[in-house]
């Protein structure tokens, strides 16, 4: 769907931003809750350093606000304008919503991060 080489491909694929092959987590399943937040030290294929100074995610908060504010708008017009759900089962399903993506959007807020900051660079084999 994506190219190899496309930022997208490695957010939605949780891969190093800078080759886009090893995994920038330790686990694949967001959902699995003891690990989902576990980055790898470094990436497996190139050795990129994952573990940035103390506080260096602390700007994926922002990224998160971000995609928690796009979904919510998205949500509202599907359910509101389109469907003409009334305000409190729209609240009620974006914070169930919310809760249920939570994994989800923390991930993505994080390796969104780190492709502001580590640019592709293809390895030669």
């Amino acid at each position: 769907m994506f190219d190899k080489k496309s930022p997208i491909y490695s957010v939605l694929k949780n891969k190093c931003p800078r080759c886009h092959e090893g995994n920038f987590f330790k686990t694949s399943n967001p959902y699995n809750l003891r690990m989902f937040g576990q980055l790898n030290d470094r990436c497996p294929v190139c050795n990129e350093d994952f573990r940035r100074e103390p506080g260096y995610y602390f700007g994926a908060t922002y990224v998160s606000y971000a995609l928690t504010v796009g979904f919510g708008i998205g949500l509202f017009l599907l359910l509101c304008v389109v469907f003409s759900v009334e305000v409190v089962p729209f609240i009620i399903t974006l914070t169930t919503l919310l809760i249920l993506l939570l994994p989800i959007f923390y991930r993505l807020s994080r390796i969104i991060w780190i492709h502001f900051f580590v640019r592709y660079k293809e390895l030669k084999h």
